[in-house]
């Protein structure tokens, strides 16, 4: 039976695979979209398909990701980013009606590319496994505070019950970058490290 550091890098060469394949699909929707000679159904149709292809896209790198994590064979491409910066870039994947981002952030060495994509991930699961609406979110300094985790809500957020794929992988991230992620009552803590 293969350990898990073999097995971490069986899904890193699958993942690497499958993007082949998925940038054809991606490409060829797009082409197809930017044709402008669809009718309805058929424009909608292949719409859908160029959505879903960037969302394969998006799963296959966090896949790719906590593979390399998990194996110890995750570095970290590090340049100077603004914790509030990162913030808001996380909120406005989101929309600015469901994440409202405040506070003052610091400047940190970090993958900035991961952390933000990261950021969103986690405010995301807050979001849809809590049933809300809407979060608030405080940077300060290096630590985001997003209000409010529910206590159903607060295992799937911090990658303990594996059912937010996007989660799980934020929060080995940001610990694999030197930083935790904790819950305290109803705010969800995310301490970065500069």
């Amino acid at each position: 039976m293969a350990d898990d550091s073999e097995f971490a890098r069986l899904v890193s060469l699958a993942c690497h695979d499958l993007r082949t394949p998925l940038a054809t699909v991606h490409g060829f929707a797009t082409t197809l979209e930017r044709g402008g000679d669809l009718k309805p159904p058929a424009d909608r149709y292949v719409e859908m398909i160029n959505a879903a292809s960037a969302q394969l896209a998006e799963l296959l790198d966090e896949l790719s990701l906590v593979a390399r994590i998990e194996s110890g064979r995750y570095d970290p491409t590090l340049h100077e980013a603004e914790t509030l910066e990162l913030a808001e870039a996380a909120a406005a994947r989101l929309g600015e009606d469901r994440v409202r981002v405040t506070g003052s952030g610091a400047k940190l060495e970090t993958d900035p590319v991961a952390v933000e994509r990261g950021l969103a991930a986690l405010f995301q699961s807050a979001l849809r496994h809590g049933g809300l609406d809407s979060v608030e979110v405080e940077v300060d300094g290096a630590e985001i505070r997003l209000s409010r985790v529910t206590p159903a809500s607060a295992p799937v957020v911090l990658g303990e019950d594996l059912r937010d794929l996007g989660a799980a992988v934020a929060v080995r991230l940001v610990t694999r970058l030197g930083g935790s992620v904790s819950v305290d009552g109803e705010t969800l803590k995310i301490e970065l490290v500069y």
